[in-house]
């Protein structure tokens, strides 16, 4: 068995399910691909997993912003996510503290070797070649990120330590740290579901510290997976395995997984274009082609 089989059975059987009942999911994207070839550098987006995720957790949402021209960088947070090491070394989530501080860390340290790519270093730990054109593709200059979950408070907390970030994105956040964010006066986008101002004081008060441009939006029947690839991914699987309608809303809520892969497409892809390209009108007002989706005053 291939090592990087090991963490996805891992992880099924984490979540209660047979990890030899299903095979993983294939995707659009692979290894080695060469950076797009554009008249001007791309913008950058980083990705922070939510509590013993992994960085493949929101692929269709990171699909959708390559497809787009953004140069996407996951990371796996080690010992609080499933994930490999170059030489085949497999870690698991631990039954450890780590905190979204620790993620934040992680994502600091990330941008550092982005910079070293925009630079025409190469940081790879085993000196493997870099897909052709990557480093010159970079534009340090429109940095974004966004998470789930943990990593979306990662994702404040990053803000509020490095200005490199210009605008963030939260995939429903509980937004809870020790210390708490501070003010933050750039972009930041709540996508909301199960950790909505109303129900979670850390949210409110995070958003009473946003100073820039801000925006909630809320999708009705959303769960706290609403917006990475569980919605869309757990419904297979309950047919496979025979998955009660009850225990199946009990994953993914009442929101219809189809229109959950059209939020997660339009949203983030309308949001960065918003703050990193200055293009754009979805966030404008409720669009008649997202019924489901509420703007939250």
């Amino acid at each position: 068995m291939p090592h990087r089989a090991v963490p996805v059975r891992a992880l099924l059987v984490s979540a209660g399910f047979d990890a030899d009942a299903v095979a993983a999911p294939l995707t659009a994207g692979h290894e080695g691909a060469p950076a797009l070839r554009a008249p001007e550098r791309l913008p950058v987006i980083v990705f922070s997993h939510g509590n013993d995720g992994h960085r493949a957790e929101a692929t269709i949402v990171v699909q959708e912003l390559a497809s787009h021209g953004y140069v996407v960088v996951t990371v796996d947070h080690t010992y609080d996510g499933f994930s490999e090491f170059p030489g085949g070394r497999l870690t698991v989530p631990l039954d450890l503290s780590f905190t979204p501080w620790d993620s934040s860390h992680d994502i600091r340290f990330v941008l550092d070797r982005i910079e070293d790519l925009a630079a025409g270093r190469n940081p790879d730990a085993e000196r493997r070649p870099l897909p052709a054109g990557l480093g010159a593709a970079l534009d340090l200059r429109r940095i974004g990120m966004f998470g789930w979950s943990k990593g979306a408070t990662a994702t404040a907390l990053v803000m509020n330590q490095d200005r490199r970030v210009r605008a963030g994105l939260s995939f429903d956040g509980p937004m809870q740290s020790q210390p708490p964010v501070t003010d933050l006066d750039r972009p930041f986008m709540l996508m909301t579901a199960e950790f909505t101002r109303a129900a979670e004081p850390s949210v409110a008060q995070f958003w009473s510290h946003l100073r820039g441009w801000r925006l909630n939006v809320h999708a009705d029947g959303a769960r706290h997976g609403a917006y990475c690839d569980n919605q869309w991914l757990i419904p297979q699987l309950a047919r496979i395995i025979g998955m009660s309608d009850e225990e199946l809303a009990g994953w993914i809520g009442t929101l219809n997984p189809a229109r959950a892969v059209r939020i997660q497409q339009a949203y983030p892809l309308a949001f960065f274009d918003l703050h990193l390209r200055h293009r754009g009108h979805l966030l404008n007002g409720p669009n008649p082609a997202f019924p489901e989706v509420q703007f939250i005053v």
